[in-house]
Parts: C-alpha cells; sequence; structure tokens
C-alpha cells in the first residue's frame, strides 16, 4: 500500500472494500475447485440449514436476484444436488429441497470455504479472527436493521 494515499488507507470503508474484493477472488478460485460457484454454496446452505423451500424464499434468504436463483436451481438441479417439485399448495410455486448428492456437495464447498478462510485470515490470530469476525457481524446486524 505504499502508493496508496493515507487519505485512503486510514479508512475502513475503503479497507474493507480492498479485503472484500481480494476474499471473493478467494472464494471464487475456492469454490471453482469443486466446480461451484457462490450462489451454489448460498443456495445449499440455506436448504440445508431451514430445509424445504421456495425459489423466492431462497432469493429471500440468500440475498439473490430471482433470475440468478432460478440459474443456480437449474445448474444444481442438473448436477443432482437439489431436486425441484411443484407446491402442491400452489401449482405455480416450485418446492426445492436438498438432495443426498446436494448434502454431499455442501460438504465440499465448506471444505473449500473453510481453506479460503484460512488464508484470507493468515496474518491473524485465532482471538483476531474471532474479534474480526464479531465485529464485522455487529457492522452487518446493524447496518441490515436501518
Amino acid at each position: 500500500m505504499e502508493e496508496t494515499p493515507a487519505h485512503l488507507t486510514a479508512k475502513p470503508s475503503w479497507l474493507l472494500t480492498q479485503v472484500a474484493v481480494y476474499a471473493h477472488r478467494l472464494a471464487s478460485d475456492g469454490f471453482g475447485t469443486v466446480g461451484a460457484r457462490g450462489y451454489h454454496y448460498r443456495i445449499l446452505a440455506a436448504l440445508d440449514e431451514f430445509g424445504v423451500a421456495s425459489q423466492a424464499e431462497l432469493g429471500r434468504r440468500c440475498s439473490m436476484d430471482r433470475s440468478d436463483v432460478v440459474a443456480a436451481i437449474n445448474e444444481l438441479a442438473e448436477q443432482d444436488c437439489v431436486e425441484r417439485t411443484p407446491d402442491p399448495d400452489d401449482r405455480r410455486r416450485n418446492q426445492v429441497t436438498l438432495t443426498p448428492a446436494g448434502r454431499r456437495q455442501l460438504g465440499r464447498l465448506d471444505r473449500a470455504l473453510d481453506g479460503v478462510q484460512d488464508d484470507l485470515l493468515a496474518p491473524l490470530s485465532a482471538e483476531d479472527r474471532q474479534t474480526l469476525t464479531h465485529l464485522l457481524s455487529r457492522l452487518l446486524a446493524h447496518h441490515q436493521r436501518a
């Protein structure tokens, strides 16, 4: 950061943006090693944690645009990671279910993302990592409520 103006490097917003860009690149590369994308991880994680959901629910839970949800579910369905069936209460809606193959893929993605976390946070001690995670969680929670 020798060539970066001090006006920038003194601003947490600028630092967060720079780290976010780097973290996104690492995560994309990590997901690529198992033939997936970040959207796949979001959907599989939501289905694993919350169970069967409509495409609209997945979009809200995963902070994804409707068209991105549909495209990612199509890709996951082709890989037999999810199953899409008509909602018995509303035939206009689909229900998405995690399959055993999807649960295995989620495990692979979790392991890839764990490696990314280690790479990203390598300069920090375990205590510093917990502190950083806590502070970022507080910031995010505050701004989501606002």
